[in-house]
């Protein structure tokens, strides 16, 4: 499936015109993406590129993939908005490639294995971890949408490989999302604690 999601993507890549904008909904045309695990790991990707508001739409996506998935659904239909997402024509055909290049080596890597990780019983928390990763990829810090989104890519290749050793890199991959979140709120907390003599303002309020 992975070598064959490639090859369209790199097929269609080299068919595009100048002008071309790739959107999530031709991505989600594509074959075998209309799972949750693809719409999962498509998403993720495209909350990574320079689109303005692309991670404030796609987070609103990804917790609805979380509450199907929590729900046991495989499938979802996606918001007209985010369906409507596009890129401009130069990164169009770099997210193509890149996600081309993705499949290739998950395909490559990636076996069934742990099986204990992808057992139906995970699959709730597992959700709960995708909207987790969703909330940080809300949050607007400076590359703070990059590791929480590589933690739901792996994620959702885990679970297409049913590969354990992807999910548990996932958590840390996520973990490490989190620790950067959390050094960044103590930064602010330092950096208003210092600024807060300098605003009487402030201090007769």
């Amino acid at each position: 499936m992975s070598r064959h999601m490639a090859g369209h993507l790199r097929a269609r890549a080299a068919d595009a015109s100048d002008a071309w904008r790739l959107t999530l909904a031709e991505l989600l045309a594509l074959p075998d993406s209309q799972s949750l695990p693809s719409v999962l790991l498509l998403s993720a990707a495209l909350t990574m590129l320079p689109v303005a508001g692309a991670g404030t739409v796609l987070s609103f996506l990804l917790w609805w993939v979380a509450w199907a998935w929590w729900h046991g659904h495989d499938r979802l239909p996606v918001p007209r908005r985010a369906l409507a997402l596009s890129l401009s024509p130069r990164w169009s055909r770099r997210c193509l490639h890149g996600l081309a290049w993705v499949f290739e080596q998950a395909d490559r890597c990636l076996k069934p294995r742990w099986a204990m990780w992808t057992h139906q019983r995970t699959q709730s928390w597992w959700a709960l971890w995708v909207s987790l990763m969703a909330a940080l990829i809300f949050l607007p810090l400076p590359l703070g949408n990059v590791l929480p989104a590589l933690s739901l890519m792996l994620v959702a290749l885990g679970w297409m490989f049913r590969d354990g050793l992807a999910l548990a890199l996932a958590g840390a991959t996520g973990v490490a999302a989190l620790a950067y979140v959390v050094v960044w709120w103590e930064l602010l907390l330092r950096l208003l604690a210092a600024a807060l003599p300098h605003l009487p303002w402030l201090q007769a309020a």
